[in-house]
Order: C-alpha cells, then sequence, then structure tokens
C-alpha cells in the first residue's frame, strides 16, 4: 500500500519511513509560496530488473554507436548471450575527457574526443537528465540500470531524475564493462564506414577498412554522425527529413531563478523551469550548470548545456529552441536539414574569428537588435569562450523572431526570465536530428538485419528515450533472428 506524505523542507523523509517502506517518488509543490512541501510516495519498490531470457543468433549482432540507445542495446544483448560487437568512432570515457579538457582550454579539435563523439554519446556530457515525456514501462527498468552502475538511488524515485556529468562518465563505463564482461566487444576510435547489402539484406559492415561478417546491425549512431547518414543515403537506405529545433543557449544567475521558482524558501536545490509559447520553448534546462562547445566537426561551433550533479554552478542555462518544419529547410531532400545545420555552425565560426569561440549577445541587446560588446551581471560560461556582438548575424529569421516573441511570454510565466543581463550563446543546432531513417513496426528498416535506432535515427529525444528504443530494438532483433 502506497502513501503520500507532505514535508516542509528541510525535514528528513527517513524518520516517516515505515518497516519495509522505500521512497517511490519525490516531487516539489511551489504553487502556494512561501508554503512550499516536498511531496514523498512511500510504499514499496516494484522489482523493475531487466530480465533477459538466452537466445541464440546465428551470427553476432553488430551495434554502431555506443552512447544511450547503442549502450542498452549492447547490454540486452550481452545479457541474452548474443555477445555484440559494438562499434563506437570516438573514445573510451576518460580518454575523451581529456581531449575535451585540452579543447576546453583552447586547445585542438579532436574528432575522436568531443561532445558528440566517444563512449556515452551525446548524453555523457550533457548532464545526465532522465527525466522524459515517454510513457513507456521500459523506462523503469532503464533507471535502475543507471542505479545498478553508479547512479544515486535518488533516480528512482525523484520526478525530474538527474545524475550528473561528473558521476554518468563513470557509469557509462561500468555498463560497457558488464557488456564486455559477457562476451561482447566494444571497439573504439571504430568508424562504421560501409553497410554491404545484398539482394536488400545486411551481408556484412566495414569499420576501420575491416569487414566484419553480419546479417543485424542497430544502427545508433547519433544524429551528429552526418557522413553515416550520407553513406545510407548513397546506399538508397530509405529515410525522410523531419521536424527539428533551433536556436541559443540563455544564462541566468541561478540565485535568480532559485527566487522566482521558490521565493527566499532555502534547502530546495537549484530550480529548474520548462517554458514554451508558440512552437518556441526551453530544452535540456541545467540548473547550476555550464554551457560548453558541443561541435563534433572541424570548423564549426554549436552549444549544449550541462550541470555536475551537484548543480553548484552560478548560473543556470537552458536553450530556447525554436520549431522547424520540413517546409522551412532551405533545399530538398531528406538530408537538407542536415546541410541547413552545418551552414549555421560554419557561419558561428567564422563570426567568432576561428578560434572556436562562440557569439554572444546579452539579451536587452538581442531584443532591439543591437550589438553587444560585452557581459553584465551575468558571466558566460562557455568554453573555449565567447565573442560578443549580435547572434542574429548567424541565426535565421525564423530562429531570430520566435526567440524575441517568445520571450515576453515566458516572463510571465518566470518572473525575471527577460533580464536583460542574460546572456545568448549561440548557435544551440543538435538538440533532435532532422532526419528519420525509417522502420517498420518490428524496428526494422525495408533493408533487412537493418535496426534504426535512438535519436539520431529520429525515434526518441534525451537519454532516457534512447535507452528505452535501444532495448526495443534489442527486443525486436531477438523477436526476429533469435532461436532459443
Amino acid at each position: 500500500m502506497e502513501r503520500i506524505i507532505k514535508l516542509k523542507p528541510g525535514q528528513n523523509v527517513n524518520k516517516f519511513l515505515k518497516p519495509g517502506e522505500e521512497i517511490i517518488k519525490k516531487s516539489i509543490d511551489a504553487r502556494h509560496k512561501p508554503d512550499i512541501k516536498i511531496l514523498y510516495t512511500l510504499g514499496r519498490r516494484s522489482d523493475n530488473s531487466l530480465k533477459v531470457n538466452p537466445c541464440h543468433l546465428v551470427s553476432r549482432p553488430v551495434i554502431a554507436g555506443f552512447g544511450p540507445a547503442g549502450m542498452f542495446a549492447g547490454l540486452y544483448l550481452a545479457r541474452a548471450g548474443a555477445r555484440p560487437v559494438i562499434l563506437e568512432r570516438g573514445m573510451e570515457a576518460d580518454k575523451r575527457k581529456a581531449a575535451m579538457d585540452i579543447f576546453n582550454r583552447g586547445g585542438a579539435f579532436s574528432a575522436l574526443g568531443n561532445a558528440q563523439f566517444g563512449e556515452g554519446g551525446a548524453g555523457t556530457f550533457s548532464d545526465g537528465k532522465l527525466n522524459t515525456t515517454t510513457h513507456d514501462s521500459r523506462i523503469r527498468q532503464v533507471l535502475q540500470i543507471f542505479y545498478e552502475h553508479g547512479a544515486d538511488e535518488s533516480v528512482l524515485y525523484e520526478s525530474k531524475p538527474h545524475i550528473g556529468t561528473d558521476v554518468l562518465i563513470h557509469v557509462v563505463q561500468n555498463i560497457r564493462k558488464e557488456i564486455v564482461s559477457l562476451g561482447g566487444e566494444v571497439l573504439f576510435e571504430t568508424k562504421l564506414e560501409h553497410i554491404n547489402i545484398e539482394e536488400n539484406r545486411i551481408v556484412s559492415v566495414v569499420a576501420n577498412g575491416r569487414v566484419i561478417p553480419c546479417d543485424t546491425l542497430i544502427l545508433s549512431t547519433g544524429h551528429s554522425a552526418r557522413d553515416t547518414f550520407e553513406e545510407l543515403y548513397s546506399s538508397h537506405v530509405p529515410m525522410e527529413r523531419k521536424a527539428f529545433s533551433m536556436g541559443a543557449r540563455i544564462e541566468h544567475l541561478q540565485l535568480d531563478i532559485n527566487r522566482s521558482q521558490y521565493g527566499n524558501v532555502k534547502g530546495l536545490g537549484a530550480a529548474d523551469y520548462k517554458l514554451s509559447s508558440n512552437g518556441t520553448y526551453t530544452f535540456c534546462m541545467c540548473p547550476g550548470g555550464y554551457v560548453f562547445a558541443a561541435t563534433s566537426e572541424a570548423g564549426g561551433v554549436c552549444t549544449n548545456g550541462m550541470s555536475y550533479s551537484g548543480r553548484a554552478g552560478e548560473n543556470a542555462n537552458s536553450a530556447i529552441l525554436v520549431t522547424l518544419k520540413p517546409e522551412d529547410f532551405p533545399g530538398e531532400g531528406p538530408l537538407s536539414g542536415m546541410y541547413w545545420q552545418r551552414e549555421i555552425e560554419k557561419k558561428a565560426y567564422e563570426y567568432g574569428g576561428g578560434n572556436y569561440l562562440a557569439p554572444a549577445q546579452l539579451l536587452k541587446d538581442f531584443m532591439v537588435g543591437v550589438p553587444s560588446t560585452g557581459p553584465g551581471k551575468v558571466k558566460p560560461t562557455y568554453l573555449p569562450g565567447v565573442l560578443f556582438g549580435d547572434i542574429s548575424d548567424i541565426l535565421p529569421e525564423k530562429i531570430v523572431e520566435g526567440i524575441r516573441s517568445a520571450i515576453p511570454q515566458f516572463n510571465e510565466k518566470l518572473h525575471g526570465f527577460a533580464d536583460g543581463d542574460a546572456v545568448l550563446t549561440a548557435p544551440e543546432t543538435r538538440s533532435s536530428s532532422p532526419v528519420r531513417i525509417l522502420r517498420d513496426d518490428n524496428c526494422q528498416s525495408s533493408v533487412k538485419g537493418l535496426f534504426p535506432c535512438g535519436e539520431g535515427a529520429g525515434y526518441s529525444g534525451g537519454i532516457t528515450s534512447s535507452a528505452v528504443d535501444g532495448l526495443r530494438c534489442a527486443e525486436m532483433l531477438i523477436k526476429l533472428y533469435g532461436r532459443s
């Protein structure tokens, strides 16, 4: 039997737990400031462990990409005894972090160790937020797996669970170690170069010049693997362009966000928010976080946001994104949205002087179209650094006008959002995939043996939904090709 209790900030929930009870859910009710309550659902948790039946496959399945989708697909197949071969074009987590640290200090860009490519995919360096709008029973299994491999127990019950980049970098390595212990292989710095198709069926893949025979491939490369999209298109794998979003990052002082959300009540941690208005919305909000470089191509600039587990940074940041439909894209063809992303990123790189500096602007100047010359009270956190000016010089007009029209609406919902000293850093281009690789109800392409999976294939958005899709595709692969 579950029960709900309401506590004041600072009260210890453990004092209210009866024998055998655990926290099932925790959320904050801040509707009646200053009378803020923390709501706990107490009871006994269900068993959400991932249960997999052993199976036999004629040949070892191959997975391309070791982000959340590929990682969870790999774990499922490994537990089933299928010994998957996982190809990851980027570096393992520790080497990847070292390469990114060098880049953030102004060093060389690495095509193998950046915010998009490498162990854990884009999710490793984007905060580890596990909240999702997906209503799939596999979500509980995903959260349980993260907990089993090193995430804090709070991910099992927080209404907006969060791991933090500093913890997630170890969690993804622990998942990899389990896959390897069960006979799987994870090959880093190994790029999927070509898929060999005969009679509309996969027969092998080529990676780093090596031919790997296989009849099943889970394609979970993420939406930054643009050369993979081009390869698939040239091989006539069915795909289409899809709606996606672009915009910029906005930074406020975290104390101002806390004050707006919680008033003067202390002890609630760093506050977050989620806002939307007429096709413009905030996304991947990072309390106490940082804006960072998210490019995966030399000569391009794009941004993302992240927090560490303590969320103790001075600033809050979030993407402000404008929804873009295929009819908005310049050009035709399935890859036109992808090429549009690249064009904007190149323009931002050139605007910043070719040193991976990101264009930035104060919100008060952006709203009236005046270039900024420097920061106010909010200091930008983006590394390697920013160049103040006018971000409308690089962003398409639809995005600029969408953000400008939404700011007053956001400010009505979150007082202080329109603070003139807030900093916009641009562009944010990698929020979701502009391409969908078509698949049927069994998650299989019309090319037999090919399972387009995760965010890059156009079927998820974020860590949790991508992990769920990885489990789903692995299940379907075994259903179609496995033998008990």
